[in-house]
């Protein structure tokens, strides 16, 4: 027997405590219709299994322009508060073949021996940045998620798509009003023509100018042969490297540093080496994915899950900050952080057809970039307590809306603000 539900649970778009919120989704249910700005409803998968089949079922897509009617016939405004996460026309939001092709021509950044080759320009922006934070006076309180988690991956991926430092501030602020759920129609539809014109800026500066980048090498494709990929396709491609590449370990550097300095005999067995920065990598995508529910995926038939039917046509929301912590599959301590947990299984960089391009370069600046930073300052603590830090408003993101810390270079015992 199938059912749809009744009443539609209205996602908090403030983010004030998306954990307690995805437990509640997750209590009701294998997939639980939610309310969206605008009043638009989607369907939350919030447990470990259903959301599994959910990324490899071929029956759902993330092509808003092939499978959401409402999107389709023009029910959804063009100034809709979300607007900017399916307008866009690239490997993310592709389906079928148009999603291979675009995988593959993306792909070939991505490679093992590419991400190794980036490793001295990680080393050179971390270094960068501590080298400015070590002029701080010891004992001032500095806004670390500002000055370290926030730059580093941006910047990062500004340089591998060729963006200069202006333009990078510039639709930074772009992207950081586009995750942030309590925008108003008018900043949203504002939001979409500046990261559009911004993108299609850099197109043509890149193909008057091309280098050694990322875009320059979609553009050459693009010029080549245009069944490849549209113009369109390419402004919204480079978009989405520098939007997932940023933001994901923007939050992550946060979660991670606020759990490690909140645990600090956890990260006394790290820098002791009984254990490593991959541990804490896997347990902070566990327990703190820094995406939340990460808008949207849409059935292309109806979908059965455990009773619930998602008819055709509706939209989905997988929710990955409640995966993480689904107590079915890691029991009564899923909330806890514990890197010394012998199963750390999350779903953080995505599963199946659209598994992140980009995680081995995530890896990658979250291992040099978490080394250096408590190899520098071991005596790192927070400046106020964790339970005050305030959270980003969105729900589909998770983090902070800063990290204040002080810095010293002598270990301190215990933690939080002192």
């Amino acid at each position: 027997m199938t059912q749809r539900c009744p009443v539609a649970h209205t996602l908090d778009t403030t983010g004030q405590d998306i954990h307690t919120e995805a437990a509640a989704l997750r209590a009701q249910g294998p997939a639980v219709q939610v309310e969206l700005p605008g009043g638009v409803l989607a369907w939350s998968i919030n447990d470990y299994a259903t959301v599994r089949k959910v990324l490899t079922d071929p029956m759902v897509t993330k092509s808003a322009r092939n499978h959401w009617p409402d999107f389709i016939e023009g029910r959804i405004r063009p100034d809709w508060e979300m607007i900017s996460w399916i307008a866009m026309d690239n490997m993310v939001t592709a389906f079928g073949k148009d999603h291979i092709r675009l995988r593959r021509l993306v792909g070939k950044a991505f490679t093992p021996r590419r991400t190794e080759a980036v490793r001295p320009l990680i080393v050179g922006l971390t270094n960068h940045l501590l080298d400015a934070l070590a002029s701080v006076e010891p004992g001032e309180t500095v806004d670390l998620r500002e000055r370290f988690a926030y730059p580093l991956p941006a910047m990062l991926v500004a340089e591998l798509i060729g963006m200069g430092e202006e333009q990078r501030a510039a639709t930074a602020k772009v992207i950081d009003m586009m995750v942030d759920t309590t925008v108003t129609p008018e900043q949203a539809q504002s939001v979409l023509a500046n990261w559009r014109g911004a993108m299609e800026e850099l197109v043509a500066q890149k193909r008057a100018n091309p280098g050694e980048d990322i875009t320059s090498d979609l553009i050459a494709a693009r010029d080549e042969d245009g069944t490849r990929l549209s113009e369109g396709e390419l402004c919204d491609t480079i978009f989405a490297i520098l939007g997932a590449g940023s933001e994901t370990t923007i939050n992550f550097f946060d979660n991670a540093i606020t759990a490690l300095l909140s645990n600090p005999e956890q990260l006394a067995l790290v820098l002791s080496g009984e254990a490593s920065w991959d541990d804490v990598i896997d347990e902070t995508l566990r327990v703190e994915s820094p995406l939340a529910h990460l808008p949207l995926r849409y059935a292309v038939e109806d979908i059965e899950l455990d009773g619930v039917t998602i008819p055709k046509g509706d939209p989905i929301l997988v929710n990955y900050s409640g995966v993480g912590r689904d107590p079915k599959l890691h029991g009564e301590s899923a909330c806890e952080f514990d890197i010394t947990r012998a199963d750390k299984e999350h779903l953080s960089f995505g599963f199946g057809p659209h598994y992140c391009l980009g995680a081995g370069i995530a890896r990658l600046v979250a291992t040099v970039g978490l080394s250096t930073l408590f190899e520098r300052f071991p005596g790192l603590n927070l400046a106020v307590p964790a339970e005050e830090l305030q959270p980003l408003p969105t729900f589909i993101m998770n983090g902070h809306r800063a990290l204040p810390v002080r810095l010293t270079a002598d270990v301190l015992s215990g933690a939080g603000a002192r």
